[in-house]
């Protein structure tokens, strides 16, 4: 399926004009620095301050995503209204169920081709099957900073074409919105360009993006209006943020927040450890001890980089087939295989109001659709990338991450919940195989002295704002069989009708599962 966009010619021009955006009057911006003072350029062995040092530094990542507002389907078949982000980098990735967070070289791509002409996958807004573009949409060479002499030597500096990006970026919202995955040291520069409210007209919407729990936030970039700064329409704003802690958190918009976050402006986000970059056979804690001069393996009390403890003395050393939840030392939050999971909630009379006129009203407000990573059973174990046609007539991924579990025999799955529900909580069972729960609200569960505080339960309760991190072990389970991740809340079981699942999907036992792609193989 090859959906060309025609809303290039279209409804991005209304809006545009609209917006009465004339030519370089918009700020649209992007940036993505191959290199900074903490992250030097690297030679082809990943070394910094060698003589061919030229490439760009793999611990910065970035990501661009537009705030608007889009449709999604419901387990029902209703088709939803929202507020809420959508992709506009690693759209390839994203469609995938995957990250949209990229590495410099490929998030500085030229959405040009040789001759001027903007790519045909910049101009698509739903992703074809095949779909390979993960760069940043707009990005092209700076022709003003070249003097006016024409695109050919012009730099690619951040500067962006608004006409691609409304192209992209209108109507896309995503549910949950794009994901965010980096490492621990890693710098984050995320870029929100706000595209405007398609189906909403007389509303000049402020956004912004708020880091929900991360330490050590900096007002400035927290996303908090009143500390910080908002983004209007036609204009885009660079978060930056150096990530100290792993875990799992999540991200919303700060504004209105009871009514965004409702009508879907809410994300994930998680923060992988630094043992999982110890070499294999080494211990965590010889790692972080040895170069105390190295401000990314230094760890002690006096390190705003890593305010959690050191792992014990004895560490023990790392398995090269694993990855770790947390930079645990004794291998406790070890796992083959993740899978984030964003619980949510909404009243669709909110929503529907929501697309007519303000203000909505609060005091009545009762959620009926009940949702994992914006899907409900059977949705939620659709491997495929859920699309909703919009009101330009063209599909929109706005569902493209499914919830079903697979787990290779014996081995274990890293289930990375969040909570961003703003009026219910939210309970999910697992019978047959146990939760382990080894970290809440992005703190590994263990006390002042190194004691493990994690524990095994048959099912878990979060309110809005919380994470918690659950571990699933198929060690003594047989390829084939099934189990159940659902609510006890029967009413969290059905959307807005019954005979429709709510919030609940499969856990499979594969002899196999692919660790990118979460295929099973039985």
């Amino acid at each position: 399926m090859h959906n060309t966009r025609v809303i290039g010619s279209g409804l991005a021009a209304a809006i545009l004009a609209i917006f009465a955006l004339p030519a370089g009057a918009q700020s649209f911006k992007v940036q993505c620095p191959t290199h900074t003072s903490l992250h030097p350029l690297v030679n082809a062995s990943g070394q910094t301050g060698q003589p061919n040092s030229t490439l760009p530094n793999p611990h910065i990542k970035c990501q661009q995503i537009s705030g608007g507002d889009g449709f999604a389907t419901m387990g029902d078949g209703t088709q939803t209204y929202m507020f809420s982000f959508g992709p506009l980098s690693g759209l390839a990735d994203i469609v995938k169920g995957l990250p949209g967070t990229e590495q410099a070289s490929v998030f500085n791509q030229n959405n040009l081709d040789s001759s001027g002409t903007a790519l045909e996958v910049v101009k698509i807004g739903a992703p074809y099957p095949g779909y390979n573009f993960n760069g940043a949409i707009g990005l092209v060479p700076d022709v003003e900073a070249n003097n006016g002499s024409g695109v050919a030597g012009a730099p690619l500096n951040g500067h962006v074409d608004p006409r691609l990006v409304m192209d992209v970026g209108v109507l896309n919202g995503n549910i949950p919105a794009p994901m965010i995955a980096i490492d621990e040291g890693d710098e984050l520069f995320l870029t929100l360009t706000n595209v405007g409210m398609v189906m909403r007209p007389d509303l000049f919407e402020q956004h912004t993006v708020h880091f929900h729990g991360y330490p050590n936030a900096s007002a400035y970039y927290d996303g908090v209006p009143d500390a910080s700064i908002a983004i209007n329409i036609g204009g885009s704003f660079t978060y930056y943020y150096l990530a100290p802690e792993a875990g799992t958190y999540m991200w919303h918009c700060h504004i209105s927040p009871p009514e965004h976050l409702q009508m879907g402006m809410v994300g994930q986000l998680y923060v992988r450890p630094r043992q999982d970059a110890v070499p294999a056979g080494a211990s965590l804690y010889a790692q972080l001890t040895d170069d105390q001069s190295d401000v990314f393996k230094k760890c002690d009390s006096t390190d705003l980089l890593c305010s959690v403890q050191l792992p014990p003395v004895n560490s023990v050393p790392r398995v090269a087939t694993q990855q770790y939840a947390y930079d645990d030392g004794d291998g406790s939050t070890a796992y083959d295989v993740e899978y984030p999971i964003q619980m949510h909630g909404f009243d669709p009379n909110f929503h529907f109001v929501g697309m007519t006129f303000n203000p909505e009203s609060f005091a009545d407000n009762k959620d009926k659709y009940f949702l994992l990573n914006g899907r409900s059973y059977p949705d939620t174990v659709n491997p495929a990338a859920l699309s909703t046609q919009a009101t330009d007539g063209t599909p929109h991924f706005s569902q493209p991450l499914n919830t079903v579990i697979n787990i290779p025999v014996g081995k274990k799955a890293l289930l990375r919940f969040s909570d961003l529900n703003v009026t219910e909580f939210h309970t999910l069972a697992s019978l047959g195989i146990k939760m382990h729960v080894v970290g809440l609200n992005a703190r590994l569960l263990r006390d002042q002295d190194g004691n493990n505080m994690d524990y095994y339960t048959n099912s878990i309760t979060l309110g809005g704002g919380e994470t918690i991190d659950v571990i699933l072990d198929a060690t003594g389970k047989t390829a084939g069989q099934k189990f159940y991740l659902y609510t006890p809340q029967l009413d969290h079981l059905s959307n807005d009708a019954e005979n429709f699942g709510g919030m609940m999907t499969e856990v499979n036992i594969c002899t196999s599962v692919d660790v990118t792609t979460k295929q099973c193989s039985i």
